[in-house]
Formats: structure tokens, C-alpha cells, sequence
């Protein structure tokens, strides 16, 4: 089969790869109907993160059950699954306490931007749905495998709670799904943090009752307008650098509540100026596999449609021009077709 590699620094190539098979009994093999391009990806593509060698990209999917391993008993060939970023076993005790992306087992996927992946720990990692969806909800489910959960485990973390005054900090598919998820979990205010009009448009269709434009002290200051001068009570830190996580930090109300899931990149906590906030900071790779089953439902019974950050489509053989698009800011998420690669 063919998927993306990534070389280097701006280099992602679309080449042979081999066939994913079963390699522990606990496997299942996925006919990919969607995949898509991450904003952690770019770390790597941007040579933030550098790689060692050449490396199989993509950890968001949804496809359809072709093989499973032997001791696999709850995934079945031909279901329709969607599955974690992180696998997991969802029986050891951190995966019930609420932190599958933390498991004992825990293996982070990569290679799902090609036409078939193998998933370890299948029945622990996958969710099925119970029938086989239709194209058009593709987009919305694909969201649930990461850029959603992630959103939700954001607001989750941040104790969102109805009446709340929110704040985003980051206006990429996470951010934008954060506002989806606070706005689920009856936050009263939401200020969504942004610069660019087509995500600001969708921040506002998403639940965002304002917009701030400032950044640094400018954009703290504004918040602390905004909010008679206290700050929010959940502030949703969706980026990862220095700055943004200071910005979320100084825009929460003292006893207020930061989640951070923007993978950090040469982050260095202040000791000081959070002591003295009283600020609570939770954060981490996102617990996706805890979410699933109720975002998959909330999304096959039509209540959210988180598909729409997907605002540039294109068949997998052009995964390079999704990410130069992405890079280049010149589109929220891409989502890749799999089955047009291979001429499906």
C-alpha cells in the first residue's frame, strides 16, 4: 500500500509502505474510510520536533474491521470503528479511573494516513458503531478520534459546568471543538480567542458568544475587561507554546480552572506567579477512548457536527498539499479519502 512519510522538515512524501498484518493476537486491521492531518503533525513537518528517520504519519481514523487477532472478542470484521490516538487495554486501573491515554499497555497509533492501519489492544481501543454510517457523517465521526475528544477533554478538565464564562486560547480544530464542547456543557459565556475571520465565523456557529483579537498582556487585559477584572472560570489552553499557556494561566480567575492539551514545545511553568493565582492546571494527552461512545452518539443522532473543521478535503495521494495548507494557515484541518487513492 501507499501513505505518508515524513522525511524531514517539510518534506512528507506519499510512497510504498507495507501492508499492516496482525502481529499480536490482540490486533485488528482497519480498511481506512477517512484519515486526516493533525495539528501535532505539523511539530514534526515544521522541524519543531525533529524526527530520526523517516516516519509513517497520521493517528486519527474510522474505518472498516478486516481482520482481527485471536484473542480479540468484542471487534468483529466488517463493523465500523472508530478508535484512539492512544491504544489502550480500557480494563487496568488507570484506564478506569478515567485515563485510557495513560494506560499500563498504552501504544501511540501512527500510519493511519494510508489505506489500512493495524490497531493493537483492538477491544480495549475501538469503538463500534451499530451500523455502518453513511458518507456525509464520515467527516463528523473521523472528528470523534482525536481534534473532538481532545476539545472535550479540554472543556471536561477546565470544569466547564453551565453558567460558566469561558475562554479558548488557540482557534485551531482543537480550540474550535473546545468552544463545541463547552457550549454542549452549558457554558454561559464563551470567548474564543482568534485572529482569523473564517475561524472566528465558525467559533460563532460553534457556541463562541465573543471574540478577542489581542494576544499576550493585550489579550489578558482584555479578558479581565470583559469579566468585571476577575477572568474566567475555565480557561482552554489548545496551543502549546510558552505564551499561550501564560495567557490561559493570567486569564483564569484566582480558584479558576486551566486545562492544557495543545502538545507543549518549550514550556516552562512559573513557579511563582502560579502559586500566588490559585489557579487549578490539569491537562495532558487527551483520554479520547473515555469520550467515544458518547460522541459518536451525540454525532449519529445529529445533535453536533464537528466535521465541519474540515474545511479542505482532498484524496490521500495529495496528503503533501493538505499539510502545505495547513502550514500555511490556509486551512483549519484536512481531511484525506483513502478509497480515492486507491481508486475505490
Amino acid at each position: 500500500m501507499r501513505g505518508a512519510v515524513l522525511y524531514g522538515r517539510g518534506d512528507i512524501r506519499f510512497e510504498e509502505r507495507p501492508e499492516p498484518t496482525i502481529a499480536a493476537p490482540t490486533d485488528a486491521l482497519i480498511r481506512l474510510a477517512a484519515t486526516c492531518v493533525c495539528g501535532s503533525d505539523l511539530w514534526p513537518y515544521r522541524g519543531i520536533q525533529p524526527v530520526a528517520r523517516p516516519t509513517a504519519m497520521g493517528h486519527e481514523y474510522c474505518g472498516i474491521v478486516e481482520e482481527v487477532g485471536s484473542q480479540v472478542r468484542g471487534i468483529k470484521p466488517g463493523q465500523f470503528v472508530v478508535g484512539s490516538f492512544a491504544a489502550s487495554d480500557n480494563t487496568c486501573r488507570v484506564c478506569r479511573g478515567g485515563y485510557p491515554s495513560s494506560c499500563v499497555q498504552r501504544e501511540f497509533l501512527s500510519g493511519a494516513q494510508a489505506s489500512r492501519l493495524r490497531v493493537p489492544l483492538a477491544d480495549g481501543t475501538l469503538v463500534a458503531t451499530p451500523d455502518l454510517p453513511p458518507r456525509e457523517l464520515l467527516p463528523d465521526l473521523l472528528a470523534t478520534s482525536d481534534v473532538l475528544g481532545t476539545g472535550w477533554f479540554a472543556a471536561d478538565a477546565a470544569q466547564v459546568r453551565p453558567g460558566n464564562v469561558v475562554v479558548v486560547v488557540g482557534d485551531g480544530a482543537v480550540g474550535l471543538l473546545g468552544v463545541l464542547a463547552a457550549r454542549q456543557m452549558g457554558a454561559e459565556r464563551i470567548i474564543a480567542m482568534s485572529r482569523h475571520a473564517p475561524r472566528q465565523k465558525l467559533a460563532r456557529e460553534f457556541g463562541a458568544t465573543e471574540i478577542v483579537t489581542e494576544r499576550g498582556d493585550e489579550g489578558v487585559a482584555r479578558i479581565k475587561e470583559l469579566t468585571g477584572g476577575f477572568g474566567a472560570d475555565s480557561v482552554l489552553e489548545c496551543v502549546g507554546t510558552q505564551e499561550s499557556l501564560m495567557q490561559a494561566i493570567r486569564s483564569a480567575r484566582p480558584g479558576g480552572y486551566v486545562s492544557y492539551v495543545g502538545v507543549p514545545h518549550a514550556v516552562a511553568l512559573a513557579g511563582e506567579p502560579l502559586f500566588y493565582s490559585h489557579v487549578h492546571l490539569h491537562g495532558g494527552p487527551a483520554p479520547v477512548r473515555r469520550y467515544l461512545p458518547e460522541l459518536i452518539a451525540l454525532v449519529l443522532t445529529g445533535k453536533i457536527h464537528p466535521g465541519r473543521v474540515f474545511d479542505l478535503r482532498l484524496p490521500l495521494t495529495q496528503v503533501a498539499a493538505g499539510y502545505r495548507a495547513m502550514d500555511e494557515r490556509r486551512a483549519i484541518k484536512t481531511l484525506l479519502w483513502p478509497e480515492e487513492e486507491s481508486g475505490r
